[in-house]
C-alpha cells in the first residue's frame, strides 16, 4: 500500500469504489465486488436491506462488513432532511459507522445534485460526528465549499448517473483536482474501462462505478477490466506523461551515428 487511498484518515489498496445495486442477486454482487478488488462498497439503505428488513436475505451475508467498508449512501433523497434521516438510520444499522456518502438528487429525470441542499445535508452530517463524501456537480466553488464544510471527500459526477457517457468535461474535473486538497472521486458516468483509466490519468483519487459493471453483459469480466483500467491510469498519472507536441514529430530510435541519407525539405 505505497500509494494507498487515504479517506478520512484510514488506508485503502484499491482506488476503485463499487456500488452492490442492479446486481441479478447477492451472489453475483459478490462475485463483482470480489473481482473489482475494491476495498469499498457503497449501499443504497432505502433499496437494499442491511438489517432492517429481519426476514429477507441481506447484503451483510454476501458481503460481511469485517472484509469490507460499508459506505451508505442517500440514493433516492431530494432534499436535505430525508438525506440526514436516512444516514442516521445507518449508523444506527451498522453500529455506529459514520463514514458515508451522501446525495441530494436535484430531480428524478437526470440524477444530477441539489447542490444547496446538498451542502446543507454535509453541515448538517458533520456536525453529528458523520464523515461525508460527498456526491456533488464538477463545480470547484461547490466543491470548496464542501470541503470547508468538513467533508472528507469530493465526488464530481463525470456525466449524468447510469449514463454511461464517461467523462463528459475533464476541464471541470480538472479545476476541482487543483482547487481541494480532499479526495476527489469521480462519481457518476463512467460506462467502460477507458472512462475509469482516463479519471485516474487526470489525477483523480478514485472512481466510483455501479451501473458500468453491473448493466454490463458479463459483470464479474467488467469489474476485472475496471480493477486493471484504474490501476493503469492511477500508474500512468505518476509516470508522467509525454508533453503533447503539435506539429513536431520527435524519432523514437536514437538517430546519432547513423547512415547519413536525403531528407526532404520542408515547403
Amino acid at each position: 500500500m505505497k500509494d494507498a487511498l487515504v479517506v478520512a484518515g484510514r488506508r485503502y489498496g484499491s482506488r476503485l469504489l463499487v456500488g452492490t445495486g442492479k446486481y441479478r442477486d447477492f451472489a453475483e454482487t459478490r462475485a463483482a465486488v470480489e473481482a473489482s478488488g475494491a476495498e469499498i462498497v457503497t449501499v443504497a439503505i432505502r433499496r437494499t436491506n442491511i438489517g432492517q428488513n429481519r426476514n429477507e436475505p441481506s447484503l451483510l451475508e454476501a458481503l460481511p462488513p469485517s472484509k469490507y467498508t460499508y459506505l451508505p449512501n442517500t440514493a433516492g433523497c431530494y432534499n436535505a432532511a430525508d438525506a440526514v434521516r436516512t444516514l442516521r438510520l445507518a449508523r444506527e444499522l451498522l453500529d455506529g459507522h459514520d463514514l458515508v456518502k451522501l446525495e441530494v438528487l436535484g430531480d428524478p429525470h437526470t440524477l444530477y445534485p441539489n447542490m444547496p441542499e446538498t451542502l446543507k445535508a454535509a453541515q448538517q452530517l458533520v456536525k453529528e460526528g458523520f464523515k461525508v463524501m460527498v456526491y456533488c456537480s464538477d463545480d470547484p466553488v461547490q466543491a470548496q465549499m464542501l470541503e470547508a464544510a468538513g467533508c472528507v471527500a469530493v465526488m464530481p459526477l463525470a456525466s449524468l448517473i447510469g449514463s454511461g457517457m464517461g467523462i463528459l468535461n475533464p476541464w471541470n474535473l480538472q479545476l476541482v483536482i487543483d482547487k481541494v486538497k480532499l479526495p476527489v472521486l469521480v462519481d457518476a458516468g463512467v460506462g467502460t474501462a477507458s472512462d475509469a483509466a482516463i479519471a485516474m490519468e487526470l489525477g483523480c483519487d478514485g472512481v466510483l462505478m455501479n451501473t458500468a459493471i453491473a448493466a454490463a453483459k458479463d459483470p464479474v469480466l467488467m469489474a476485472k477490466a475496471m480493477k486493471k483500467a484504474v490501476e493503469a491510469g492511477r500508474e500512468a498519472f505518476l509516470a508522467g506523461r509525454m508533453p503533447k507536441k503539435l506539429y513536431s514529430a520527435a524519432p523514437s530510435s536514437p538517430v546519432e551515428g547513423t547512415i547519413p541519407s536525403s531528407q526532404p525539405k520542408a515547403a
